[in-house]
């Protein structure tokens, strides 16, 4: 047993889950490789530095271990944790937004189209997305006297003069500009046709709802 391991520690952390419903059911994997290795539940429990008791526990599924346990249980029989987690992996959702459903808003001639919605509406970390289309001779409004967050923008169409803190930038097709929205910041059409830019904000503000 190494200094870190306490098994009366161990123990007692994962007995007070015994009366708990169990979330996660590693008995089945752990007892079946315990068994091909042809481990006894009393040699898996002394290397681990845990009782045999609660070895059988966890194997019939009636605790669910603490994490230094089935770390220390994982080592002793050579377990990978993919093996154990595999089917715990988080589904993460593929999100589409059809071109005809885009949700939009309009500052006077300005046309801004949702690409993604954050996933939650408030957070520091969330981020929302739009294709923003110019008519010339318009800017945008949204920005003109600053908000929190950070925006990242790329030029797709026309010629952009974009205006921050007072200095001017001029945008061609494919350029792209990053920037703390604190400052007041307009986006100008710079040309003789719609101006289309692929836009990135955050945190989300839900502009267009």
């Amino acid at each position: 047993m190494t200094p870190s391991q306490n098994p009366d520690k161990n123990d007692k952390n994962d007995e007070e889950q015994a009366g708990k419903k169990v979330p996660y059911h590693f008995g089945e994997k752990l007892r079946q490789v315990r068994e091909h290795r042809g481990y006894t539940l009393k040699v898996v429990a002394q290397r681990a530095g845990v009782s045999e008791s609660l070895v059988s526990q966890i194997e019939r599924n009636h605790v669910s271990p603490a994490i230094d346990t089935l770390l220390a249980l994982a080592d002793v029989l050579d377990i990978n944790l993919e093996y154990l987690f595999e089917e715990y992996r988080k589904k993460r959702p593929v999100h589409i937004i059809r071109a005809e459903s885009r949700a939009s808003v309009k500052e006077d001639e300005v046309v801004y189209e949702e690409l993604a919605r954050p996933e939650s509406p408030t957070g520091e970390e969330s981020t929302e997305s739009y294709i923003i289309k110019i008519p010339a001779g318009s800017h945008t409004h949204h920005g003109s006297f600053g908000h929190i967050g950070r925006e990242i923008g790329l030029v797709l169409k026309g010629r952009a003069k974009f205006t921050y803190a007072g200095q001017e930038y001029i945008l061609e097709e494919g350029d792209s500009v990053s920037f703390s929205s604190g400052s007041p910041h307009v986006l100008e059409n710079d040309g003789d046709t719609t101006m289309e830019a692929v836009w990135f904000v955050t945190p989300a503000e839900r502009f267009a709802k």
